[in-house]
């Protein structure tokens, strides 16, 4: 037969009855949905360092849930300039204008690397254009409804005797000082990517490229030294060609593959987070 369980009989002072309750709505409270996120859209703006298959942009979208819509608008071998010159920014702009359901809307904003001297039909003027042309960006996202958000541009990952080559730093000064006369949120890439490559060395850091170092690189690399990566012969179709706004598929020291897209698109989701108020939430 089986067994049956009696209860001791005694009596409950009147306040465990109280306490009883309130642990029992305690449990009810736990186990109540909690509130979906409202959604958001977050628009990444910017070159190849940030782009689709050659940035970093991949691997921050990998980081978003579900409520947000995350959109790469980056396009490789783009300036400041050169961006809204070809009618990129006007598809932006485009999007802006369908503001759909989302709660709010971020537009990530980074160049630099394009803007550089030697770069024709994409160099820009440090002093004049390049700051120009960020706030111009920065005060129609405004007028658009949304929020901007400056980035300081990517480190290329290039060593001399053990020392990460930073040639980034003006542009990367430009931008911290339109975001703060602007009052604009700036998230410190350059800065961050600086001192990680810095401390992981040539070695590692050649790890994060597009594709894998040649041996001459690999030889090099120990010593602490970059070497110039010879330009590769265009290949036969379907191979290493460069496409129209995307970087080839070869070693070098500014694009990323995908370790280096995940390894980039966190850093820059976690200064977003830190330097953004409420975005916590919509990021794994």
């Amino acid at each position: 037969m089986p067994k049956r369980y009696h209860f001791p009989s005694f009596a409950f002072p009147p306040f465990a009855f109280a306490l009883f309750a309130f642990a029992l709505m305690g449990c009810a409270m736990a186990q109540t949905p909690q509130t979906p996120l409202p959604p958001v859209r977050i628009i990444l703006v910017g070159d190849s360092t940030m782009a689709v298959k050659s940035g970093y942009g991949p691997g921050f979208c990998a980081d978003v849930v579900p409520p947000v819509t995350c959109l790469n608008m980056a396009k490789g071998g783009r300036s400041s300039g050169s961006y809204r010159a070809e009618g990129s920014w006007a598809k932006v702009m485009d999007e802006l204008n369908r503001t759909g359901d989302f709660q709010a809307t971020y537009v990530l904003i980074q160049f630099g690397h394009n803007d550089q001297p030697g770069k024709p039909g994409r160099s820009t003027a440090l002093a004049t254009e390049f700051p120009a042309n960020l706030r111009q960006y920065v005060t129609e996202v405004k007028a658009a409804g949304a929020k901007p958000v400056l980035v300081t541009p990517l480190a290329r990952r290039s060593f001399q005797d053990g020392k990460l080559k930073n040639d980034l730093e003006p542009w990367a000064d430009a931008a911290r000082k339109v975001a703060s006369e602007e009052g604009a949120p700036l998230l410190e890439l350059n800065a961050e990517s600086v001192a990680a490559v810095q401390k992981m060395g040539p070695v590692e850091a050649n790890t994060l490229a597009m594709a894998p170092a040649p041996p001459e690189v690999l030889e090099t690399a120990p010593s602490g030294n970059s070497i110039a990566v010879p330009k590769a012969t265009p290949a036969p179709s379907g191979s290493t060609v460069e496409r129209p706004g995307e970087a080839a598929p070869l070693f070098d020291y500014t694009h990323l593959g995908v370790k280096g897209s995940a390894y980039f698109g966190r850093m820059v989701a976690d200064e977003l987070v830190t330097n953004v108020r409420g975005l916590r939430p919509y990021f794994q």
